[in-house]
């Protein structure tokens, strides 16, 4: 009988690791840890380039990224502006697909 009860903890720490490390993989609909860091990263690089860009505002464009596809969003001064945006997130490495839902004021 000692036996089993001192299994019992082995084996609940082996279904509780199995659970945390299946909480991490994504889905279709849900990323994993490491596709949010991914897309946390592409964000940035992103956001980083509409800054540096002398056409665009980068304070007046959101960008939000989803496994590697971008939805840029937000308002901008002129349809060049909305164009010019779209084309400095295409021009990212690992940006698959770029959504511009920008509006010109």
């Amino acid at each position: 009988m000692k036996r089993i009860s001192e299994r019992i903890p082995v084996v609940i720490m082996l279904t509780l690791v199995m659970l945390l490390a299946g909480g991490c993989a994504g889905n279709g609909e849900t990323r994993s840890t490491g596709q949010y860091v991914d897309d946390a990263a592409l964000t940035s690089k992103v956001k980083t380039a509409l800054f540096r860009d002398d056409d665009v505002s980068g304070f007046q464009v959101d960008v939000d990224s989803f496994k590697g596809r971008v939805q840029l969003s937000g308002f901008v001064d002129s349809e060049e502006q909305k164009l010019r945006a779209e084309q400095v997130a295409r021009g990212i490495e690992g940006v698959q697909e770029v959504t511009n839902n920008l509006e010109v004021k």
